[in-house]
């Protein structure tokens, strides 16, 4: 396999994403973007210049891409029934197990941008990924097309399993916010190690953030526990109202965020998972798709709709999709405690914390255009 490489950097074995697993470096003079060949999964994420090379995303120190950092989950989001297994399809869809190849790869007018693709051979789908960085910026644009290679119309399922971690994610103070609403803890709240437990009631309603706990008391799901040894599983319907949905996750010691807006249209759920050991190595889903949990199609597509909204999406025949979310990563001023809202306006992200009365903007040349 050849890469065309211009201001893309090829890395083999960097120290901060999975071994003996291709990478791709693309940096744009505020940060620095580790991309695996496998599965299109973004890795590794740095700004520009840290020599501590501090990501927010989750390294779990494997050897395998799967679970690692942000990867996509399609077609499929969730196990797979005993007929896909036999089948050979994987958890979460075949996008992020292939091997991609480069399409396009390059810097033009201040704008470097990687394009990746891959065939998913038993669903049969093609798809395609472009990474953006825009110089001065602390944005990263994904988009994404999904092409059906059969002749019929069919649903869908396709989440963004982005995934933070320790030490960026710390207990007590790395709070995630979301234009969330609806909400429900999962019926069958998930099991682990003996060592962690349960603390959420299952299959409850609630507003975001605060669920129901196994006794009734209100539990905030902005913060990792204190004392942490629990498994967490809920869902949430992102605002209606809103046509660009977004999520954060803010650390106010090292007065860091990262953050992501999307499209309602393409993303309208949002699944929080928390995996908090005794150990400290915590990791966070903020996994936003087109279902509210991660569960096999077929119950998913049986399941038609939750608080009134679909489940899935559609691809029609020998037709394309596409989605587009960008993320943003930066430091924050001191002060930050709560992100009420975040908002693309005349291409820039603004950022507010109500309680504090404080606001950020970034620049955002693309937007979601």
């Amino acid at each position: 396999m050849r890469f065309r490489l211009l201001t893309v950097l090829l890395l083999f074995t960097a120290a901060a994403v999975p071994e003996e697993i291709p990478s791709l470096t693309l940096a744009n003079g505020k940060l620095e973007l580790s991309v695996l060949v496998q599965g299109s999964t973004m890795a590794n994420l740095t700004l520009a210049g840290d020599s501590t090379k501090f990501s927010p995303l989750w390294n779990p120190d494997r050897k395998s891409g799967a679970g690692f950092g942000h990867f996509v989950c399609v077609d499929g989001f969730g196990p797979v029934s005993a007929e896909e297994n036999a089948a050979g399809l994987t958890g979460h869809g075949e996008a992020h197990v292939q091997t991609y190849q480069v399409r396009q790869s390059g810097k033009q007018d201040g704008t470097t941008s990687l394009t990746l693709t891959a065939k998913l051979p038993i669903v049969q789908e093609i798809f395609t990924r472009t990474f953006r960085m825009v110089d001065g910026e602390n944005v990263i644009y994904v988009e994404s097309t999904l092409e059906n290679l059969l002749g019929f119309d069919r649903p869908v399922n396709w989440a963004e399993h982005a995934t933070i971690g320790s030490p960026f994610l710390e207990s007590g103070v790395t709070a995630v916010d979301m234009s969330g609403t609806r909400s429900r803890t999962r019926p069958n709240q998930p099991t682990g190690p003996a060592e962690r437990q349960q603390r959420l009631a299952p299959g409850k309603d609630f507003t975001w953030p605060m669920a129901p706990g196994l006794d009734g008391t209100p539990i905030n799901l902005r913060f990792v526990p204190d004392q942490p040894h629990y498994l967490d599983h809920t869902a949430t319907l992102l605002d209606p109202s809103r046509k660009l949905e977004w999520v954060t996750a803010l650390n106010p010691k090292k007065k860091l965020i990262l953050g992501y807006l999307f499209r309602r249209d393409d993303y309208p759920w949002m699944q929080y998972w928390g995996d908090y050991p005794s150990t400290g190595k915590f990791a966070r889903g903020m996994e936003f798709g087109t279902q509210p949990f991660d569960v096999p199609r077929r119950e998913a597509i049986s399941a038609g709709a939750l608080f009134d909204t679909p489940l899935y999406r559609w691809l029609p025949a020998k037709a394309t999709i596409e989605t587009k979310f960008l993320l943003f990563y930066t430091a924050l001023p001191y002060g930050f405690a709560k992100i009420d809202d975040v908002r693309l306006e005349n291409g820039r992200i603004v950022i507010e914390d109500h309680t504090s009365n404080k606001s950020v903007s970034l620049n955002a040349s693309r937007g979601l255009e």
